[in-house]
């Protein structure tokens, strides 16, 4: 069992940056693949970012590649998600989240993790 908990959401205007942290309980962080997904009013909810156990690869939805970068701190137990270049569109409530013992490349499907944050609310505005 993890417990996952997710900071760093705010408002901010279109243009701006902010950076999201996901700091994770439990022991085996390291072998976790961790993933960033967000969901707007209304919306389901779709993937974001992912990142592998070592840090080694990396997926971005090509709605955010180029703006966000996600990374990862293995001993601190967190993962982070830089936000630069923000858009209204980008307003959501962003979920970290993570699957144990996950050596294969990170899933870019919410099926394919098992613990979730509570969420963390950002707004763009224009």
């Amino acid at each position: 069992q993890v417990l996952l908990v997710e900071s760093g959401g705010g408002l901010v205007q279109a243009g701006g940056s902010l950076r999201l942290s996901c700091t994770a309980s439990g022991r085996t962080f390291s072998n976790y693949a961790m993933g960033w997904f967000r969901q707007a009013p209304g919306k389901e909810r779709e993937f974001v970012s992912s990142i592998s156990w070592n840090g080694g690869i990396t997926y971005y939805a090509g709605s955010v590649k180029g703006r966000f970068t996600i990374s990862r701190d293995n001993a601190a137990k967190t993962v982070s998600l830089q936000m630069n270049s923000l858009k209204p569109e980008d307003t959501a409530v962003y979920y970290c989240a993570g699957v144990s013992r996950s050596f294969s490349p990170p899933s870019q499907s919410s099926a394919g993790y098992a613990y979730w944050g509570q969420g963390t609310q950002v707004t763009v505005s224009s």
